[in-house]
C-alpha cells in the first residue's frame, strides 16, 4: 500500500500527537530515586497575566535543552513547573476587564472580586501552560504548582510567622513608593526612573529675628512638599552657613518656625548648599529626620491630593497645589528664581504614574542580618556568577540594602496573617485567626486587609514546591 508523504511538514498533525505520547508514557515524570544523582531545575513561574512572550520562550527553551541533556546523561532529572499569581499585574488586568463591563472593584467587594480573580487564573493560567506544552517543554506536569495553591500558601504563612517571631518582620512607619493611581505601595523594582523636564524653584525662608528681607534660599524640584518641611539642613563643614546652625527660619505659606540643622548628608556643591528636610516625602530626608528627631508630617492623601495638613491647599491635586503655591510665593516676594532642570523621576512601571515617596505604616522585612549570609556565600566562593562581573552588582545591592516593604494594598494575593483585637487593638501574628486576645481576653478579631508582595511567595518557590 502506497502512502504519499506530505509536500511540507505539518507540525499540527504530528507535534501534539507526539507530545501526548511523551506525557502518557511519563517520560518527564520524576520520582525520588536514591540510586541516581539528582538534577533539578525549578521553572521561574510565569505570571498568569495573559500569555507567554519571547522572553519566556527563550528562557524555557534553554531550560528544556539543559534538562533533556541531563536526563540523557542518566541523572534523575526534574524540571519543576508552575505559574505565579502576580498580585499587582493580575489585579490591574482584572480591574481593566471589569471597567469594560462598567463595574468598579469597590462595588464588587473583596469576596466577589476574588471569585473573578480565580476565574481569571483558570482561563489564563491554563493558556500559559498549554503554550509551554505547545513548545514541547519537558517539564513534569504531574507536579505542576501555583503560587497560591494550598501548599504554597501554607509555606508563606509558616515563613511569615517564623520571621515575625524572630524579629525580622515588623510593622512600622517608613518611606515607601506609593502609586496614587493603583493605591498601593510598590517595590523599588517596580519603579522606573524616567527623565522628565522640570524646574528648580529657588525659595527664600525668612530668618527668625533676622533683618527685614533676610532669608535662606533653598532650591527644590517639588515645592508642594514644603507643607511638610520640618527643618532646613546645611553641611557642618560649609563656611557660608556656620552662623545659621541652631537658628530658626519661617516656613513660607505655613508660617511656622523650623530649625536649621547641620548634617553630613548635605552636598555643599549642589543647589544653594541648603536643603529643605521633608521626612515624610523623601527617603534621604527620612533618614536625616531620624538622626535629628524631626517630626514626620505626611501632607498627601492616597490619591496624591493635599490633605488636611495643607491649609488652604487642602483637596488640590499635587500639581495643582504646586502651581498655586508658586503663585503665592511670587506674591509674597519669596520666589527668588526658577531654573529649568531635567531630572530622573520615579514612575510606576505598570500604570506609568509618577510615584510619591511617602511615609506610611506598612509591614517590612529587616534586611541587614538576612543579607549577611548571602554576601558571605559569594566571598567564600560557595556562590559563583557567570560572568563574574555580576559579583559587583550583587554586592552593591546587598551591601546597600534597605528594609523591604512587603505589604500591598491589593485584594489578590496572600493575605497578611496578622489579626487585630477589636477590643484593645493588640496585634497577633498567627497561621489562623486567634480565638482569645492574649492581652485583654477579647474574642473578636479583624485580619489585616493587606496582601504580601508577590516576591515574598516567589522567593519561597523552590522550598514551597520541593519541601
Amino acid at each position: 500500500m502506497e502512502k504519499n508523504l506530505e509536500k511540507t511538514y505539518d507540525p499540527k498533525a504530528i507535534e501534539s500527537r507526539l507530545y501526548q505520547k511523551w506525557i502518557d508514557k511519563k517520560y518527564f515524570h520524576a520520582e525520588v530515586d536514591r540510586s541516581k544523582k539528582p538534577f533539578t531545575i525549578v521553572m521561574p513561574p510565569p505570571n498568569i497575566t495573559g500569555q507567554l512572550h519571547m522572553g519566556h520562550a527563550l528562557d524555557n527553551t534553554m531550560q528544556d535543552i539543559l534538562i533533556r541533556y541531563k536526563r540523557m546523561q542518566g541523572f534523575n532529572a526534574l524540571w519543576q513547573p508552575g505559574t505565579d499569581h502576580a498580585s499587582i499585574a493580575t489585579e490591574v488586568k482584572i480591574i481593566e476587564a471589569l471597567k469594560k463591563e462598567g463595574i468598579e472593584k469597590e462595588d464588587l467587594g473583596r469576596e466577589k472580586f476574588l471569585e473573578r480573580a480565580w476565574e481569571w487564573k483558570e482561563e489564563y493560567g491554563g493558556r500559559i501552560v498549554s503554550q509551554l506544552k505547545k513548545m514541547g517543554s519537558s517539564a513534569d506536569w504531574d507536579r505542576e504548582r501555583f503560587t497560591m495553591d494550598e501548599g504554597c500558601s501554607k509555606a508563606v504563612e509558616e515563613v511569615f510567622v517564623n520571621l515575625y517571631n524572630k524579629g525580622y518582620i515588623y510593622k512600622g512607619n517608613r518611606i515607601i513608593n506609593w502609586c496614587p493611581v493603583c493605591h498601593t505601595s510598590i517595590s523599588d523594582a517596580e519603579v522606573e526612573h524616567v527623565e522628565q523636564a522640570g524646574h528648580f524653584w529657588h525659595i527664600k525662608y525668612p530668618i527668625v529675628g533676622g533683618a527685614e528681607g533676610e532669608g535662606v534660599v533653598v532650591a527644590t524640584t517639588r515645592p508642594e512638599t514644603m507643607l511638610g518641611d520640618t527643618a532646613l539642613a546645611v553641611n557642618p563643614g560649609d563656611e557660608r552657613y556656620q552662623h545659621l546652625i541652631g537658628k530658626k527660619v519661617i516656613l513660607p505659606l505655613v508660617n511656622k518656625e523650623i530649625p536649621v540643622i547641620a548634617d553630613e548628608y548635605v552636598d555643599m556643591e549642589f543647589g544653594t548648599g541648603v536643603v529643605k528636610i521633608t521626612p515624610a516625602h523623601d527617603p534621604n530626608d527620612f533618614e536625616v529626620g531620624k538622626r535629628h528627631n524631626l517630626e514626620v508630617i505626611n501632607v498627601l492623601n492616597d490619591d496624591a491630593t493635599i490633605n488636611e495638613k495643607g491649609g488652604k491647599y487642602q483637596g488640590m491635586d499635587r500639581y495643582e497645589a504646586r502651581k498655586a503655591m508658586v503663585e503665592d510665593l511670587k506674591e509674597l516676594g519669596l520666589l527668588v528664581k526658577v531654573e529649568d532642570h531635567s531630572h530622573n523621576v520615579g514612575t510606576h512601571d505598570r500604570c506609568k504614574t509618577t510615584v510619591e515617596p511617602m511615609a506610611k505604616q506598612q509591614w517590612f522585612v529587616a534586611m541587614e542580618e538576612l543579607a549577611k549570609p548571602a554576601i558571605e556565600a559569594l566571598k567564600t566562593g560557595e556562590l559563583k556568577f557567570v560572568p563574574e562581573r555580576f559579583d559587583k552588582i550583587y554586592l552593591h545591592w546587598l551591601e546597600n540594602i534597605r528594609d523591604w516593604c512587603i505589604s500591598r494594598q491589593l485584594w489578590w494575593g496572600h493575605r497578611i496573617p496578622a489579626y487585630y483585637c477589636d477590643s484593645c487593638g493588640e496585634t497577633v501574628v498567627a497561621k489562623e485567626m486567634p480565638s482569645v486576645c492574649p492581652k485583654c481576653g477579647g474574642t473578636h478579631f479583624t485580619q489585616d486587609p493587606d496582601t504580601l508582595d508577590t516576591w515574598f511567595s516567589s522567593a519561597l518557590w523552590p522550598f514551597s514546591t520541593l519541601g
